[in-house]
């Protein structure tokens, strides 16, 4: 397998096509997930990323006792992971969070991705469950994506939780989320900026960002890393607006600012048909703009769907 660092540095400049997928729910066919990333294939993404998503629970009494009953489960993401490779001949990026695991489990996970050829990972900390307003970690687990990160640096120098265990080095190539307009918990930019410096100094090969709207917060962002000596790779994270709902969720939910140009535009339209257009144009301009930066790579947030992101690509790549 070829690490992110690797197909960046093969680019020698030019920009390259990645997306982020969704594990279907189980109980869903998976052939609806392939027919979606089939059609973006022809644009050859060196890699897909995979994400990692808590099982969601229902607290009901049972004999006087709580019980948590799982009522909402994803595939394992090492086995859709496994499936694209098989299918696509790409490499796949899990993600590997912090929320549901323990640090055993986590190294188990690691070893499963290992075994399978896998030598990319995402490391973050996770959302929180679903109806907590605060990330409570694991008993037995990381609270930050920073120990995840360390975690897995030891298993590349072939340093395991137990002594007493002997492993040969891993070698994954680690990516790590960064945020141009802040992490939602932060207090402030500079205090989530020094988190990210610190994950770059643990050993963090690349960056990922949260989407944006606006390029000028990753121009902004980009300059503020390498002026603090952060020289890893920084990919932007795009996703095209669909739905004139998304005005307001999307900031709600990832804590970020829509342009007022934007705004007004989706504002214009009188269908969601409308607005998906806007979306579309939207994040063409912003592509055009960010391969004249010469951004390393265009990653998309498909939400598993392919149309509007089929279109993007067609008129860039």
């Amino acid at each position: 397998m070829t690490k992110i660092t690797q197909y960046i540095e093969q680019a020698k400049g030019k920009t390259l096509f990645s997306i982020e997928i969704i594990p279907p729910v189980k109980g869903e066919n998976i052939q609806s997930l392939m027919s979606n990333i089939e059609p973006l294939m022809e644009f050859k993404p060196p890699f897909i990323e995979v994400t990692y998503h808590r099982e969601e629970f229902l607290e009901k009494i049972v004999n006087g006792k709580i019980e948590r009953i799982p009522i909402r489960k994803r595939p394992g993401t090492v086995g859709i992971c496994a499936s694209l490779m098989n299918r696509f001949k790409v490499d796949a990026v899990p993600h590997v969070i912090c929320g549901g695991f323990t640090k055993e489990e986590t190294e188990d996970f690691l070893f499963d991705l290992h075994y399978l050829g896998i030598d990319n990972v995402l490391v973050l900390r996770g959302d929180p469950v679903k109806g907590n307003a605060a990330f409570t970690p694991e008993k037995g687990g990381h609270a930050y994506a920073s120990e995840l990160l360390e975690q897995v640096v030891k298993m590349n120098q072939g340093v395991l939780l137990h002594e007493e265990t002997q492993s040969a080095p891993t070698n994954f190539c680690i990516g790590v989320a960064g945020y141009p307009e802040k992490h939602f918990e932060a207090p402030n930019f500079s205090t989530d900026f020094a988190y990210l410096k610190k994950k770059v100094e643990l050993g963090a090969d690349y960056i990922v960002t949260q989407m944006f709207f606006d390029n000028q917060k990753y121009f902004d962002f980009v300059a503020k890393c390498r002026a603090a000596g952060i020289t890893v790779p920084i990919i932007p994270g795009l996703k095209p607006l669909a739905t004139k709902k998304q005005l307001t969720v999307l900031p709600r939910i990832f804590h970020l600012d829509l342009p007022e140009d934007l705004v007004k535009a989706v504002e214009s339209c009188k269908t969601d048909k409308e607005v998906k257009q806007v979306g579309v144009e939207w994040c063409i301009a912003q592509c055009k703009e960010l391969m004249a930066f010469e951004a390393p790579i265009l990653h998309f947030y498909t939400m598993s769907k392919s149309e509007s992101t089929k279109k993007i690509a067609e008129a860039i790549f």
